[in-house]
């Protein structure tokens, strides 16, 4: 019979399945006021799920471009389960978004896989302010939130692998 491995299962259920796990989340300060609410949601969820909070590390970056180097940096120090990053990209009056997004999505893919920490993408791509504020906790929920429980998921998977 097959072994089946699932990050989702909680090898804690006393205390939550982000207990024992070190996180880093580096958030993009251009469009706060979208990233801030999904910051929020991602905190919450993680201490919701067992995580605690001196074992979460904040890194503001100042662009949503600039978001692959920081974790980066934090994914070779050794010290997190994961890395989480989360931006904010709202299209403009020019293609420059289209740039900032396709240079974040490839590098903090680069990351991850250079790495072997899991790096979680969380970096909305809207065509209006309204569209991203859905996703920060509006009616299309907080993606920060999602992208927390990715986090524990694929740490946890990947703790099985080794």
């Amino acid at each position: 019979m097959p072994r089946v491995h699932d990050g989702a299962a909680n090898p804690d259920p006393e205390h939550g399945p982000a207990s024992g796990l070190r996180f880093a989340v580096v958030v993009s300060k251009f469009n706060d006021f979208v990233t801030s609410k999904l910051l929020d949601g991602c905190i919450d969820h993680l201490e919701e799920n067992g995580a605690d909070s001196d074992e979460i590390d904040i890194y503001w970056v100042p662009g949503a471009f600039e978001i692959p180097i920081a974790a980066q940096k934090c994914a070779q120090t050794g010290r997190f389960d994961a890395v989480i990053c989360l931006g904010a990209v709202i299209l403009g009056e020019t293609d420059h978004y289209r740039l900032v997004v396709d240079g974040a999505t490839q590098g903090i893919a680069r990351v991850g896989l250079d790495t072997g920490v899991p790096v979680i993408f969380e970096v909305l791509a809207t065509q209006t302010v309204a569209l991203a504020m859905a996703r920060a906790g509006g009616s299309a929920g907080n993606k920060g939130e999602e992208a927390a429980q990715a986090a524990i998921e694929i740490a946890r998977l990947l703790a099985t692998i080794e």
